[in-house]
């Protein structure tokens, strides 16, 4: 029996498998709840290896664009969902439409784009049980086909992803504890020459209103910690601080931020880090379901320079 794709399913389903999805504010009119992304994690466990330190991330990247983007989706009655869009990114424009559809447990995404790229994304949900697999490909590029596979328990989280080339690299995280707090580690392995192109750690600590996290990364050549704080018990506002230490470098970098909902329908962010880069974000929900997004960037220590904008506008029925 085929199962139409309803909005909660999608938006479960872009969440969880690393598509672009809004970064969880309690206005459920401007963003996932956090209760999609418990149901993405299919358990009450530490959650993946890649949440650690995402909420700070989110705060002071997601949504932050110099770019003009513009969507819309639509809902046809045979359970596809539709999706435009359209970017121009300085004098360049490109555009890709995706479908998405529901059928028994399995998710089946599929996006064109204008350099005639395919890319196929599929997901199965509890082949077995507490199990996630992704598999995807994307044409002409024969050897860009790759499969994860998550598992989710209560007091741990294993994912393992491996390339399917004759080359492949396989890619291994896991997660221990609890939703209070966590330890996690990731590394990647090329079969062909037998060594680690990468390996991180990373620790996190979640409270009611706050949110902590430490991450080793880049081989040890960088380690960063975050703190998020929200100021009210309706969560209405955050503070965000990040900081990264390059060693290879001896560089810092140092990022303040926060967010503010002005009302049900509007949010406002902003961020500032020690070179001198002020980024401020305005989104309001314009009808139901329909966001526009306002960003801007502008140099600190180099008034002369020009700002940047970008605007984004993505319509939903």
């Amino acid at each position: 029996m085929v199962h139409p794709v309803s909005r909660v399913d999608q938006e479960t389903l872009r969440f969880s498998s690393g598509s672009p999805a809004r970064y969880t504010y309690p206005s459920p009119s401007l963003s996932l709840s956090l209760s999609l992304s418990h149901r993405a994690n299919m358990s009450k466990g530490p959650g993946l290896f890649s949440d650690i330190g995402k909420k700070a991330k989110d705060l002071l990247t997601r949504d932050y664009s110099c770019d003009q983007k513009f969507t819309v989706s639509t809902y046809s009655d045979a359970g596809v969902v539709l999706t435009s869009t359209a970017v121009k990114k300085g004098g360049l424009s490109t555009g890709d439409v995706a479908a998405l559809y529901k059928y028994k447990n399995a998710f089946i995404d599929v996006k064109v784009d204008t350099e005639s790229n395919i890319l196929t994304t599929i997901t199965f949900t509890e082949i077995l049980p507490s199990t996630k697999t992704i598999a995807s490909f994307k044409l002409p590029d024969y050897n860009s086909g790759k499969v994860e596979v998550q598992y989710f328990h209560d007091h741990a989280t294993f994912t393992t992803a491996v390339a399917l080339n004759q080359s492949p690299l396989v890619d291994l995280s896991a997660t221990i504890g609890t939703p209070t707090i966590a330890f996690g580690a990731e590394a990647g392995y090329d079969t062909t020459s037998g060594s680690f192109t990468k390996y991180t750690a990373g620790v996190s600590v979640t409270k009611p209103d706050s949110y902590a996290s430490i991450l080793l990364g880049e081989k040890g050549d960088t380690i960063s910690a975050s703190y998020v704080h929200h100021l009210d018990q309706m969560k209405r506002s955050a503070a965000v601080g990040e900081i990264t230490r390059r060693f290879s470098t001896n560089e810092n970098t140092f990022t303040v931020g926060g967010s503010y909902l002005v009302d049900p329908l509007t949010l406002v962010k902003a961020k500032l880090n020690n070179h001198g880069k002020l980024g401020a974000l305005l989104q309001h929900e314009v009808i139901p379901k329909s966001v526009l997004t306002l960003s801007g960037e502008f140099d600190t220590k180099a008034l002369d320079k020009t700002p940047r904008f970008g605007l984004a506008l993505a319509l939903k029925p």
